[in-house]
């Protein structure tokens, strides 16, 4: 049986990393890359059941590429879990604007990630 695929994208090495290794634990092919305006394309490309990103990038609106996948009638029904500090409530909100499914904070992502994972994957 094929393993699900997540999309991640990240430029901090941590806890991009930390999360390939945990979603691997959880039993995911995980495809990742640093440059966050491959989001639309890789995620066309690859179908994946998930996709994941940090939005505290230097290079990438981060927040307007996912305003691209959910304006796209191939990737608007992919779940997309963000991730940044806790103390960054702005970006936070405007990940909620743009369409993010789930909002987390880094820390406590690894932790959290099997039950962020089941919820943002919940069909309504």
């Amino acid at each position: 049986m094929t393993k699900p695929l997540a999309l991640v994208f990240y430029e901090n090495l941590l806890p991009g990393s930390q999360l390939i290794n945990r979603l691997a634990d959880l039993g995911y092919r995980v495809l990742s890359f640093h440059d966050g305006y491959l989001l639309l394309d890789q995620s066309e490309r690859e179908k994946p059941l998930v996709i994941m990103v940090d939005l505290t990038s230097k290079r990438t609106d981060v927040c307007g590429e996912i305003k691209k996948l959910r304006a796209n009638l191939t990737t608007m029904h992919i779940p997309v879990l963000a991730f940044t500090t806790e103390k960054n409530v702005a970006l936070q909100q405007a990940a909620r604007e743009a369409g993010a499914t789930l909002v987390a904070s880094d820390s406590g992502i690894l932790d959290q990630l099997p039950h962020l994972l089941k919820q943002v994957l919940e069909i309504e």
